[in-house]
C-alpha cells in the first residue's frame, strides 16, 4: 500500500528558504566571488599554503580567529537585525571600518553591492534600508534575515561558500587539484559547524582577530607584480 506523504506550509516555506538560501550563496549567483582570493593568491606566492593541508589550516584559522570569523559575527548580528533600520545600518558601518586593507575594502563592499543588486530580484523593504552598497556579510545577513532562511543554516552556508571560493582560488593557482579540493570540503565540515554554532552563540563583543599572517598578505597583495586576483 503506497503512503502518501502530505506536504503541510511549513514544509514549503523551509523549502523554499533552503532553494533561496542555495542558490544566493551558489558560484552562479553573480557576485563575482571568484575575482577574489581574500589574499590568499599572496599566501600562495609566499610558499605559506602549498598543499591541501595548509589551505585547511589556513581556512580553520581564519574561520575560528581572522576574517571570516568576523564576517559570521557581523552576518549574524545583520540578520538579528534585518527589521531595524538603526541597528542594520550602524553595523553596515562597522563592517565597512573593519575592513583592514584597501583590496579588502573592494572586496567586501564590491561583493555587498553586487549581492544587493541581484538579490532585487527577491524585493523586500530590507534592500531600500541597506541602498545599494554594504558589506558582504551585512549584505547577505541582512536579506536571508528578512526572508527567514535560518539563522545558524545561513551563517554555515556562508561559510561554506567563502570556503569554496578559497578551494577554487588553490586549484587556479595549481596548488590541490579537484580532488583534493573535494576532500578539503569533506573535511571542513565539522569546522564549520562549530564555528557556525559559535557565531549564532556570539555577538559584536566576539570581534576580533589574530590572524596576522593572513592580514600581511593581505596587505601585500596589493603590490603582488603579476597576479590573476583582485584581492
Amino acid at each position: 500500500m503506497d503512503t502518501v506523504t502530505t506536504t503541510t506550509m511549513a514544509d514549503e516555506a523551509a523549502t523554499q528558504a533552503l532553494l533561496r538560501l542555495v542558490t544566493w550563496l551558489s558560484p552562479a549567483f553573480p557576485v563575482g566571488a571568484f575575482s577574489y582570493s581574500g589574499g590568499l593568491e599572496q599566501a600562495v606566492h609566499d610558499g605559506l599554503v602549498a598543499s591541501a593541508g595548509d589551505l585547511r589550516q589556513w581556512l580553520e584559522t581564519l574561520m575560528n580567529r581572522g576574517s571570516i570569523w568576523n564576517d559570521a559575527l557581523l552576518l549574524a548580528e545583520s540578520y538579528r537585525g534585518h527589521d531595524d533600520p538603526a541597528r542594520l545600518r550602524a553595523v553596515a558601518e562597522l563592517a565597512e571600518a573593519l575592513a583592514g586593507s584597501r583590496e579588502r575594502h573592494m572586496e567586501t563592499m564590491l561583493l555587498g553591492e553586487a549581492f544587493l543588486a541581484a538579490a532585487g530580484h527577491w524585493p523586500h523593504p530590507v534592500l531600500e534600508t541597506l541602498g545599494s552598497t554594504a558589506a558582504y556579510p551585512v549584505a547577505v545577513g541582512a536579506v536571508a534575515g528578512a526572508h527567514r532562511t535560518g539563522f545558524e543554516p545561513t551563517i554555515a552556508a556562508f561559510l561554506n561558500a567563502t570556503a569554496s571560493n578559497a578551494v577554487s582560488v588553490a586549484i587556479r593557482c595549481s596548488v590541490i587539484g579537484q580532488r583534493d579540493g573535494v576532500g578539503l570540503f569533506a573535511g571542513l565540515e565539522a569546522a564549520i559547524a562549530a564555528v557556525a554554532a559559535r557565531a549564532t552563540r556570539g555577538s559584536l563583543d566576539d570581534l576580533g582577530s589574530a590572524a596576522i599572517m593572513a592580514d600581511i598578505a593581505s596587505l601585500r597583495h596589493e603590490t603582488l607584480h603579476s597576479r590573476l586576483f583582485r584581492s
